[in-house]
């Protein structure tokens, strides 16, 4: 049975081609995002000095912003479907399900942007998993300030992406 968010995700996309099963996965995708992020319902600078609001939007963040929690579901729903895209996009090998979700969650994080020209989409694309698990672990810093919140995701998405 489908999750009321997940119901709600494969409607308000209208996503055909997304199975049930592929639906309940993205679950948690959700969750994980969810848990690192955090949800602010008044928008707040991030530790890069970027505007931020709901579970880590940042795209019409602006001062002094305040949403309700069922507009940042639909933030959330719409910038999970950007880094869900992503990696579908950018990532020419199979992936499991673990591997799937620890790529959306770290895509989620630094975009696609950058994702497609790191080393771990290059390896990844490689069939170098291992290799690209190693890369996770670059990815802890923002505007070169070392942020021990950063790691600690890294970590919890390499041990999902080896799983």
């Amino acid at each position: 049975m489908l999750s009321g968010f997940s119901k709600f995700f494969k409607r308000y996309f209208k996503l055909p081609h997304w199975d049930d099963e592929e639906v309940k996965t993205n679950s948690y995708d959700l969750n994980l995002i969810k848990r690192w992020e955090g949800l602010e319902l008044d928008s707040s600078l991030d530790t890069g000095g970027v505007w931020t609001i709901g579970w880590g939007h940042t795209s019409t963040a602006r001062p002094n912003q305040r949403i309700t929690l069922a507009e940042a579901e639909i933030l959330l729903a719409r910038d999970v479907k950007t880094a869900v895209d992503d990696v579908r996009r950018l990532v020419d090998v199979p992936l499991n399900h673990n591997q799937r979700s620890a790529l959306i969650s770290f895509v989620f994080n630094i975009g696609g942007t950058q994702f497609s020209t790191s080393t771990l989409r290059r390896k990844l694309n490689r069939q170098d998993y291992e290799g690209a698990s190693k890369e996770f672990l670059r990815w802890v810093y923002d505007n070169g300030k070392f942020i021990q919140g950063l790691k600690n995701r890294r970590k919890e998405e390499v041990r999902k992406f080896l799983s």
